[in-house]
């Protein structure tokens, strides 16, 4: 984003582009996202798409790709009946591997990473 900004405004300087960020986020203009790997990330704060937005996280080569479907509407439904509790809004994150870093490992090593991360949690 840096690069595409000094495109336009070469004078600019990161301090400031973070600054814009930090304040948009606290306009509520922006959400900032983290998953984990200490890099935020930003999206526009429009509530009807986040309702439906979701992530997948590659954990070998960090890429995150976005997918819109309201699967957890169900699971919202049954939060609210057994627990009594009114959602207004849920994020969905899925960790794993993208089809590129899979193309590139073996099914063994595929499995072998499936058992040990289902180990782990």
């Amino acid at each position: 984003m840096y690069v595409l900004v000094k495109e336009v405004a070469p004078d600019i300087g990161l301090a400031t582009i973070y600054r814009t960020l930090d304040l948009f986020t606290e306009l509520d203009l922006l959400k900032r996202l983290d998953f984990g790997d200490g890099r935020n990330r930003y999206e526009l704060n429009d509530e009807e798409f986040a309702h439906f937005h979701h992530h997948l996280i590659c954990v070998k080569c960090g890429k995150v790709s976005e997918f819109e479907d309201d699967m957890l509407e169900t699971l919202e439904s049954i939060i609210a009946k057994k627990l009594n509790f009114r959602t207004i809004d849920h994020q969905l994150k899925v960790y794993g591997y993208c089809s590129d870093c899979q193309n590139h490992m073996s099914e063994a090593e595929l499995e072998k990473l499936e058992r040990m991360a289902h180990h782990h949690a």
